[in-house]
C-alpha cells in the first residue's frame, strides 16, 4: 500500500468506516475499562454504536468531500449514544467541519482538525474533568501542530499524535484518581486512539491493533471506586440516570440550558448547533432533566433514560439486537379488539407477563422494562392501535415514566400515565380497572391501588460494591426494595430472596405477590412459599409465572 501525503474523500471514508470496525472490535475491552460498580452504558458500545450511525450516513452519501463531511458531522450529531459517544460525535465533527474547508488534508491541515476537535469537545462539556478523553485528545492536537509547525508530513502528524495520546492516556491515572483507584486508563482516552490507529493503517499501512483481552479492574478496587468521597471531585456513584434526548432550542437559550443540568446533575455533554442538539446527563432527576427544555421552549425527543445502577451485560446483547432490525414491540390490537371506554398500553418483559396483562384485559402491550426502555415512538403506535378513545399507560418503570408522558401530545387520544414502577403495582392497578369508566376514574382508582403496595426484586450484582445490607461480591444476589435501595445480600437467591420477603411483610401486609422469571426455579419457588407459610402464617401468597429476564422473581405486598 503506497504512503499517502494527503487525506482526500475516498482515505477519509476509509478512515471512518475502519475507525467503526476497529472500536467493534475492541469494545470489550473498552466497557472492561468502565470504573462504575455497575455498567454504565459501556464506553466501547456506545462508540461502537455511534460510529455505526456516522458510518451508515456518511455511506448513503455522494463520494464528494463536502457530502461526506456534511454526512460525517451530522450521523455523529444523531446517532451519538452516552456520554462517550456524545463526545466522540464532537470530535467527529471538528475533524469534518475542519476537513471539509480545505481540497486536500496534508499533516497541517490533519494538525487544524485534530485541534478543532479537541476544542470542540472541551466546549461541549459543562465542566470538563482532566484525565478523561477531553485530555488525550487535546494533548495529541498538541503535538499533532508542534510536528506540522516543522513542516512534518500527513503520516508523521499522524504518528506524532498518537504517540502523544498513547502517553497521555497512560497518565490519565494520575490525574483522576478513580482511575487510579481501578488500576485502568481512561476507556473513552483508549478509543480514540484507535482513531489515530486506523488513520496510520489507511494513510501508512500500518497493521491495526489487536483487540485486548486482559482482565479488568479488580472487584477489590471496584469496590473502593465506588465509595470514592466525593470531596475528590468525581463521585461515580452518585447519579443513578443517564438522561439523553435530542433537543430542538434555539441556539441562544443552550447555555441556560447547560446551566439548568448543571443544577440537577454532572457528566453534562451538549452538542449541535443550529436549533439542533444532542443532550446527555447523568441525575437523579429524570423529570427536572425533561422540564428544563420545556422551560426554556424547547422541544425534547427521542428520549432515553438508563437506569446506571441496574444496567447489566446481557441488556446491551438486546440493544445491538435492535441495530440489526429485531422489533421490541408487540402489539395486542387491531381487528376483533372490543370497543371500551378506555384502554389500557401496559410494558411489561416476559411472555408470561403479556398474557397475564392481556387475561386483565390488557389492549396493548410494549415490550420493555429495566435497561429495556421503549421509545416513545413505539407506546405512540401501540395507543393509536387500542380501541378506545382514552387511553392509560401503566409503563411499570421510573426510567419509561417521562417517555410516557411525551405521548398525550402526540395523538388526538386522551393519554394518562399512572405512574407504576414495577410489574406487581401494575397488578394491583389492574385489579381495580373498569374499561366502561373514563381514564381521570380509572387513574384515580389505580394511583390509590398502587399506593397500598410496596414492591421489591431480587437480581445479580455484576460489579463488586457496598451497601447498607452489606458488601456485595461480584455474582452475589441482591434483593431490593423500590425506594429504599438494596436490602439483602447474599450468595445463593434464596438467601436474597427470603430476607428480602421478610423485610416486604414486616409492616403487616395481607397479601404476597409472586412473580417468577425466567431464571427461576419450582425448587426456590417452593422454598419461598414454605418460608411464608411457616413464618408469615397470616399472609396469602399468589404466584404469577412473569417469564422476565434477569429478575428471577418480583414481589409485591400489600
Amino acid at each position: 500500500m503506497p504512503t499517502l501525503e494527503r487525506l482526500d474523500v475516498h482515505a477519509l471514508r476509509a478512515v471512518v468506516t475502519t475507525f467503526r470496525d476497529t472500536v467493534a472490535a475492541h469494545s470489550g475491552g473498552l466497557n472492561r475499562l468502565n470504573v462504575y460498580p455497575v455498567p454504565d452504558g459501556d464506553t466501547g458500545t456506545n462508540m461502537a454504536r455511534t460510529l455505526d450511525a456516522v458510518v451508515t450516513e456518511m455511506e448513503s452519501a455522494p463520494e464528494t468531500l463536502d457530502a461526506t463531511c456534511d454526512a460525517i458531522s451530522h450521523g455523529s450529531l444523531m446517532g451519538a449514544r452516552g456520554n462517550s459517544g456524545v463526545i466522540l460525535s464532537q470530535i467527529l465533527r471538528g475533524l469534518a467541519t475542519t476537513i471539509k474547508s480545505q481540497a486536500e488534508t496534508t499533516g497541517a491541515r490533519f494538525a487544524d482538525a485534530l485541534g478543532a476537535a479537541a476544542t470542540g469537545a472541551y466546549q461541549a462539556v459543562l465542566r470538563p474533568i482532566e484525565g478523561t478523553i477531553l485530555t488525550v485528545v487535546r494533548e495529541s492536537a498538541e503535538a499533532a501542530r508542534e510536528a506540522a509547525d516543522r513542516d512534518a508530513g500527513l503520516v508523521e502528524v499522524i504518528r506524532v499524535a498518537r504517540e502523544a495520546g498513547r502517553a497521555s492516556l497512560a497518565r490519565t491515572p494520575e490525574l483522576l484518581p478513580v482511575l487510579a483507584d481501578a488500576g485502568v486508563v481512561d476507556a473513552g482516552g483508549a478509543g480514540y486512539l484507535l482513531l489515530l490507529d486506523s488513520a496510520l493503517h489507511v494513510v501508512d499501512g500500518e497493521p491495526l491493533p489487536e483487540p485486548d483481552e486482559t482482565e479488568g479492574p479488580s472487584a477489590e478496587a471496584l469496590a473502593a471506586v465506588a465509595h470514592r468521597d466525593s470531596a475528590d471531585g468525581l463521585d461515580v456513584s452518585e447519579q443513578r440516570y443517564e438522561v439523553m434526548y435530542l433537543l430542538d432550542l434555539v441556539d441562544e437559550n443552550i447555555d441556560a440550558f447547560k446551566q439548568a443540568w448543571g443544577a440537577i446533575g454532572d457528566s453534562i455533554v451538549v452538542v449541535g448547533g443550529d436549533g439542533l442538539w444532542n443532550c446527555h446527563v447523568h441525575t437523579n432527576e429524570i423529570g427536572a432533566a425533561i422540564e428544563a427544555a420545556l422551560s426554556l421552549d424547547g422541544r425534547p425527543r427521542e428520549i432515553r433514560v438508563t437506569d446506571l445502577f441496574s444496567e447489566v451485560a446481557e441488556e446491551h446483547e438486546k440493544r445491538e439486537a435492535e441495530m440489526t432490525g429485531e422489533r421490541h414491540t408487540r402489539t395486542r390490537a387491531g381487528g376483533g379488539l372490543p370497543r371500551v371506554t378506555t384502554a389500557i398500553v401496559a410494558v411489561c418483559s416476559g411472555d408470561g407477563l403479556a398474557e397475564l396483562f392481556s387475561n386483565l384485559r390488557v389492549q396493548g402491550i410494549v415490550t420493555g422494562g429495566q435497561t429495556l426502555n421503549p421509545s416513545t415512538a413505539e407506546l405512540l403506535e401501540t395507543v393509536d392501535r387500542v380501541n378506545a378513545d382514552q387511553v392509560i399507560i401503566l409503563p411499570n418503570n421510573k426510567n419509561i415514566i417521562p417517555v410516557a408522558e411525551q405521548v398525550d401530545a402526540l395523538t388526538s387520544r386522551t393519554v394518562i400515565v399512572v405512574p407504576t414502577v414495577s410489574m406487581p403495582e401494575a397488578l394491583a392497578a389492574l385489579i381495580v380497572y373498569d374499561p366502561e369508566s373514563d381514564a381521570d376514574e380509572n387513574a384515580a382508582e389505580m394511583v390509590d391501588a398502587i399506593a397500598s403496595v410496596t414492591t421489591g426484586e431480587v437480581t445479580r450484582a455484576v460489579r463488586a460494591s457496598r451497601s447498607d445490607a452489606g458488601d456485595i461480591a461480584e455474582g452475589d444476589w441482591i434483593g431490593i426494595t423500590r425506594g429504599e435501595g438494596i436490602a439483602s445480600v447474599a450468595p445463593d437467591v434464596v438467601g436474597a430472596a427470603l430476607t428480602l420477603v421478610d423485610g416486604l411483610l414486616a409492616d403487616g401486609a395481607e397479601l404476597l405477590t409472586v412473580i417468577t422469571g425466567a431464571d427461576a426455579t419450582p425448587a426456590v419457588t417452593a422454598e419461598i412459599e414454605g418460608h411464608v407459610a411457616a413464618v408469615h402464617p397470616e399472609v396469602q401468597i399468589e404466584v404469577h409465572r412473569g417469564g422476565q429476564p434477569l429478575y428471577p422473581y418480583l414481589f409485591g405486598a400489600e
